[in-house]
């Protein structure tokens, strides 16, 4: 029976979802109105009350009324052209688009208004604490947790990222609608606001007009880093630190990192040949520059909040060494420039130089264009960010030609030293002006290759900078960050030159290298404010940047490699750039479709080949010399093998004493989701993959070697997606969590890669792949009599229950009635019948699902996810009837030409 309280307080939560719904859905509505006219309004409101009306009456069980009704829809958009139809398709998109952002603003407002958090950090650690855990036991377990999550290569978001930034700015605005103090007039300011964003959303191209490469799927990757994990990092470290202080006593220590992030972008080959060695070094900088840049950004924050001059006596001495060291670098930057205006000027008194009778080559083209004659051989990468450069960076020396055309020079193939020589893309160098005979252009370049040296800073970089005191103790702080600062951007500029493959010639102690470097002054900062009793200032942004330091380190995300069925050449040119990368920038070489020891044994090999041990030029050697080798098991026959296989790596001595002694008594090994249920259907490929998980536990137990598990999961249900609370209770014991949604190779289903292959499915509203065998199961081992053990087994047994779960809340999204129209219209007469036999599995399917749950109709459990699904629904059948009539046409039009077309001679 259900809880009459329970239906009140959900009915009343919702209609705050409703009253955003109504709102952005109206305002839509009035943008539509001018963009596309009255008379288009009128057709598309038909359409949805249609559909509206069609779905009241299949959940009233009205269903010959609702068939009627569906068909007159499907007449509707029959008779639509192509433009029409694109335009209802973009409106309905948009509406769903919109109802989407105003859910998740529903879903943030609900958890903030709940008194407790379920499965939060406290109510974890306290569940724990009343269990048999010690608090001692708990405060070791978080700070030794390892969790890794990594990105993966696939460019899957639809959206493109300029809407999903203007899908961002609605949820904000609907953030600031909740504010009960807004006036009048702020709430007339806030409807315009959201009007102008709907407005510029109609107008804006949903659809990328190209194919995305490499670079941008890691470019759109960083962005994720820098919208949503940046800030979210220290936020979510700051809540576990205060529950387990709460619990044990004691903080999470600052330089803990419970959860690492890595990447697959620019890294993973498997499928995709335009992942080369190259494109791996570019990324691998590139996520480093994104690093450095978004330290830069907090350095400043955090340097106009550390105002205070109370401080350690160690803090107190850096900071005198600072001030010291740059008080001497100035003064012999202005005697050293003060000779040099001299020394131009005398030689400019003694003799005019008389004017060229000719211009000299390519003096026609744009500075800028020297840098396309030789050098590089590569396009330049587009820096992410490239807008935002601090004025210490951009060192503003005036407005004169001469001035820009050296800094367009310095992203050429050439660039300028000190004693006046010139140096070329090669290294090689050639005579310049003699010294004491500097031209206005080369004083000029020697003025701003000296503000970005070491100790170099110009007079506008200080007018903008906050006065540092001639003795410390009055911003020690500040003098400190600010030479962090310093190095940080000298650290940015190296990357930009190493990215565009010019010279680079900075001396090691004049940027950052390592995530220790750059924590020592950040960790002296935060030791001087605690023993100033400031430690409240210490732990906020101060805090929050060490902990992103300690998280992402110097490369944000580290690259795992990845590849199946190896061209050697290829392999041993990305080890070769994995050498010179270092390990700090990589992670894991994961090999696609693994099936034997020797696949691991050979990777181990080619390493060994390409001299991996040798430091490179950005980071220290991988430890031993190799990488993390990580077999992926993907088919039903390969996990089942891959306990054997990896008892066999385990029995050879080498082997073993190499994992170790380089990593750490750990063995990884990848488990694949999406080609393992497609190979045998989710139900089997589960128990699959909980059984092999079993095997390599107790296989790298009998060795005495820990295990780290590594889950390709993620995004449907089908490719096994999921809530990862779920996810993680239903683990095997022993086992270590790792997650990271991925995608595989294949030749199963017609050769099929499993996204193109779940994605068909969904779009046709049938979901195959999340449920196909789950029935025929259940209701062999409900005949059995087995239905008691069923239900047992759903209470009592974490892997079942979520696995069951899902399945049910898959089935309650599948429509079989919009499945059967895609079959009816699109599919050949002597082909339904499978279609016909599929539904009615789907039938069963959802039959015995219901008996091994208890629950009366599908989503019972779960009634604000079926209500949401329900108020789409006016929205996504005419959508999917529209592609039917569609597609419908596509094939007509096809027909005609094959018919037209001469034929071929022999």
């Amino acid at each position: 029976m259900t809880d009459t309280t329970d239906d009140i307080a959900e009915e009343i939560s919702f209609q705050s979802f409703d009253d955003d719904c109504k709102l952005l859905g109206n305002l839509l509505n009035d943008v539509l109105q001018r963009e596309v006219g009255g008379s288009f309004m009128e057709k598309l409101e038909r359409n949805r009350i249609l559909a509206q009306s069609a779905c009241n009456m299949r959940s009233a069980g009205i269903e010959d009324t609702a068939e009627l009704l569906e068909k007159q829809l499907a007449l509707e958009m029959s008779k639509m052209t192509l433009e029409e139809a694109l335009t209802l398709a973009r409106a309905f998109s948009h509406y769903l688009n919109l109802m989407g952002i105003a859910e998740t603003h529903h879903r943030v407002r609900r958890a903030r208004s709940m008194t407790h958090l379920s499965k939060s950090c406290d109510d974890i650690f306290n569940q724990l604490l009343q269990g048999e855990v010690s608090p001692e036991e708990l405060y070791n377990t978080v700070c030794k947790q390892e969790v890794e999550i990594v990105l993966t290569a696939h460019p899957t978001q639809i959206n493109r990222r300029t809407l999903q930034y203007k899908h961002i700015r609605i949820a904000h605005l609907l953030d600031y609608n909740d504010r009960p103090d807004l006036t009048h007039e702020d709430r007339e300011m806030l409807i315009e606001d959201l009007v102008r964003e709907i407005t510029s959303i109609w107008q804006t191209d949903e659809l990328r007009r190209h194919k995305p490469t490499p670079v941008d799927e890691a470019r759109a990757g960083l962005n994720i880093v820098e919208q949503s994990l940046w800030k979210a990092v220290p936020h979510y470290l700051r809540r576990v630190s205060n529950s387990l202080k709460k619990h044990t006593g004691k903080p999470l220590p600052l330089t803990c990192t419970p959860i690492k992030f890595g990447s697959w972008m620019g890294g993973d080959r498997d499928g995709n040949p335009n992942v080369t060695a190259k494109v791996t070094r570019d990324v691998s900088l590139l996520s480093r520059w994104m690093a450095i840049d978004l330290y830069i950004r907090e350095v400043d924050s955090l340097r106009f909040e550390l105002s205070m001059s109370q401080c350690s006596d160690g803090m107190l001495k850096v900071a005198n060494d600072i001030l010291v060291e740059e008080t001497s670098s100035e003064d012999r930057y202005e005697s050293w420039n003060q000779s040099m205006i001299r020394s131009q000027t005398k030689s400019h008194g003694q003799q005019t130089p008389s004017l060229p009778t000719q211009l000299p080559a390519r003096a026609d083209l744009p500075a800028c264009t020297d840098c396309n004659d030789g050098g590089s051989q590569y396009p330049k990468l587009e820096l992410p960010g490239t807008d935002y450069m601090p004025f210490g960076h951009q060192d503003a020396l005036g407005s004169s030609s001469s001035e820009s055309s050296f800094q367009d020079s310095s992203h050429g193939s050439h660039k300028s030293f000190p004693n006046g020589s010139i140096a070329n893309s090669s290294g090689s160098s050639s005579s310049g002006t003699p010294r004491g005979s500097f031209t206005s252009s080369q004083l000029l370049a020697q003025r701003k290759l000296f503000a970005e040296s070491k100790i170099g800073r110009s007079s506008f970089h200080k007018l903008l900078e906050p006065s540092l005191p001639q003795r410390p103790g009055i911003a020690p702080y500040r003098i400190v960050l600010g030479n962090v600062k310093d190095k940080l951007t000298r650290t940015r500029r190296r990357l930009e030159l190493l990215l565009e493959d010019l010279p680079c010639e900075y001396d090691p102690w004049d940027y950052y290298e390592t995530t220790e470097q750059l924590l020592e002054p950040l960790l002296l900062c935060y030791e001087s404010l605690q023993s100033c009793g400031a430690g409240v200032l210490a732990d906020g942004r101060l805090a929050d940047l060490i902990r992103r330091v300690a998280t992402f380190g110097m490369v944000l995300m580290k690259l795992d490699l990845r590849q199946v069925a190896p061209d050697v050449k290829e392999v041993l040119d990305t080890f070769r750039v994995a050498a010179e990368l270092g390990s700090d920038s990589l992670g894991a070489y994961v090999i696609s479709m693994a099936s034997n020891a020797s696949d691991v044994l050979a990777v181990e090999l080619l390493q060994k080949d390409a001299r991996l041990a040798v430091s490179g030029e950005l980071g220290r050697p991988c430890p031993g010399g190799t990488l993390r080798v990580v077999p992926l098991f993907e088919t039903v026959k390969d996990l089942r093998g891959a306990g054997s296989v990896i008892r066999k790596l385990l029995s050879i001595d080498w082997y073993r004493e190499h994992i170790i002694k380089n990593h750490n008594g750990h063995q990884e090994v990848m488990v694949g989701y999406s080609d393992s249920g497609k190979d045998a259907g989710r139900f089997t490929a589960a128990w699959e993959l909980y059984k092999a998980q079993e095997d390599v536990v107790a296989a790298c137990n009998e060795y005495g070697i820990k295990v780290t598990l590594f889950h390709g999961r993620g995004g449907s249900i089908g490719r096994g997606g999921g809530p990862t609370y779920l996810a993680i209770q239903s683990q095997p014991p022993g086992s270590v969590m790792e997650a990271g949604p991925q995608e595989e190779s294949t030749t199963g289903i017609g050769h099929l890669r499993a996204i193109p292959w779940v994605f068909a499915w969904t779009q046709t509203r049938f979901v195959l792949p999340a449920w196909l065998g789950v029935g025929a199961g259940l209701k062999g081992a409900c005949e059995k009599g087995f239905t008691e053990d069923l239900k047992a087994m759903y209470k009592e047994w974490p892997f079942f229950q979520s696995t069951v779960d899902l399945i049910e809340m898959v089935l309650g999204k599948a429509d079989i009635p919009i499945a059967k129209h895609y079959d009816e219209v699109l599919v050949s007469e002597s082909r339904r019948e499978l279609g016909a036999a599929l539904r009615r599995e789907l039938l069963t399917t959802e039959k015995y699902v219901l008996v091994v749950s208890g629950h009366e109709k599908l989503s019972e459990n779960n009634r604000s996810l079926r209500r949401l699904i329900e108020s789409r629904l006016p929205y996504l059948n005419p959508m999917n009837m529209l592609q039917v009539e569609v597609l419908k046409g596509l094939e007509a039009m096809m027909t005609t030409i094959s018919s037209e077309m001469p034929c071929s001679l022999p």
